[in-house]
């Protein structure tokens, strides 16, 4: 039996996972401890019932996912919208060295992805799935391009991203505790701070959110979201090179926030930014992974794990041998090694989570929690997107 889904309950059924996944977030320890998001949660236990149904011959269901790409672009609009450049001048030069060294990661995760994939016989683009994309990407950037890559003739592109994914995030965090308590036991290290609380991410005060004001938010979200697209879509047909329209959207938001920010700084508010993106993010990765094919990339289990063990050993040398000293090899360092292993691997909400785990521990970095959600949340795209592009339209 083929049970067919419209367009309009294919969106119910993405919150109601979504929703399922933020409930086993909360109850299930492993889940909370590896902060593993709640759409994966859900999306991939219905991609794991409908795998069963149909390899039984039950049932088999078809799913009108055609809003996917709009709760997408928004995402990634708001992504563009929260990269201000004031945020850069406040992190300083560390802030700078943090964000070129996420840089050099990106073209690193895609070299390790594609060369493993020569090894093992697999189209270059397969690798890259388990590079950059998925890795500093996260499910996110997995989901996202791989639509792209199986555009370009690549089946099962998504489902490898998400895997690769998913194996990344569970690795990411585990190491960044002990790596960081390696350096800060080898070094002797010691918090600067004063020991009253970890801090948090550089935000905005709480406010209530006024509908006035978050419709200026909306107006600014698909003025840069239909730009960014239409944009896109002439660069695409006047170069032959493929760019997303997504891509278009982000950096022209980009552009869009720092124009307002020297005419009006008041205009953007990150947290009605933040509530449209946290939503937008949660629908768009429920409904892509509930969606895939898991059928599809049994016979790629192998090939997968090994390239994300070699990103992971990668990034452990990485962090413990350059980026600790390139930061100062000092304790700030070492937290910010612990957010550098999350969201290389994963994602920022993982990078929190490890620096988090560290801090209570062994005390308080403000620097940490300053630059590190900076660079994961928002700078890091500016260079990872276009290496990743880059990459696509080498080995297309």
């Amino acid at each position: 039996m083929t049970l067919v889904l419209d367009q309009i309950t294919t969106v119910f059924l993405a919150v109601a996972l979504l929703t399922l996944g933020m409930v086993l977030v909360k109850k299930v320890g492993f889940l909370q401890k590896f902060c593993i998001p709640a759409p994966v949660v859900g999306g991939l236990l219905f991609a794991a019932l409908a795998t069963v149904l149909k390899s039984l011959g039950w049932v088999e269901f078809l799913l009108d996912t055609s809003l996917q790409s709009l709760f997408m672009i928004t995402f990634f609009t708001t992504i563009g919208l929260g990269a201000s450049f004031k945020l850069i001048k406040l992190g300083g030069k560390l802030l700078v060295i943090y964000w070129l060294a996420c840089g050099f990661l990106a073209l690193i995760q895609n070299t390790i992805g594609v060369s493993m994939a020569y090894l093992f016989d697999l189209h270059p683009l397969i690798g890259m799935m388990a590079g950059a994309v998925s890795m500093e990407g996260g499910h996110g950037g997995a989901t996202a391009f791989g639509e792209t890559i199986e555009g370009l003739g690549i089946n099962s592109a998504l489902s490898i991203g998400v895997a690769a994914a998913t194996f990344g995030l569970v690795a990411g965090g585990l190491i960044g505790g002990p790596t960081v308590k390696y350096l800060i036991t080898k070094h002797n290290l010691k918090p600067t701070d004063i020991d009253d609380g970890i801090g948090s991410p550089v935000g905005e005060t709480e406010k209530q959110i006024q509908t006035d004001s978050f419709f200026t938010q909306i107006l600014l979200i698909t003025f840069c979201m239909a730009l960014g697209t239409y944009l896109g879509g002439l660069f695409s047909s006047a170069t032959g090179f493929v760019l997303p329209g997504y891509v278009g959207a982000m950096f022209v938001a980009v552009i869009v926030r720092n124009i307002v920010d020297k005419i009006n700084p008041n205009t953007i508010d990150m947290k009605s930014i933040g509530l449209i993106s946290d939503v937008s993010l949660g629908v768009f990765l429920s409904m892509a992974l509930m969606s895939i094919k898991l059928w599809e990339i049994v016979d790629l289990a192998l090939p997968l794990l090994a390239i994300v063990f070699v990103q992971v050993i990668f990034i452990v040398l990485f962090g413990v041998f350059v980026l600790f000293r390139l930061l100062g090899k000092n304790y700030d360092a070492a937290i910010m090694v612990a957010g550098f292993t999350g969201h290389g691997l994963g994602a920022t909400p993982n990078a929190m989570a490890n620096m988090a785990a560290v801090t209570e521990r062994y005390g308080p970095s403000r620097q940490a929690f300053l630059i590190v959600p900076i660079v994961g949340a928002f700078l890091i795209d500016v260079f990872s997107i276009p290496i990743i592009i880059a990459t696509i339209n080498l080995f297309k």
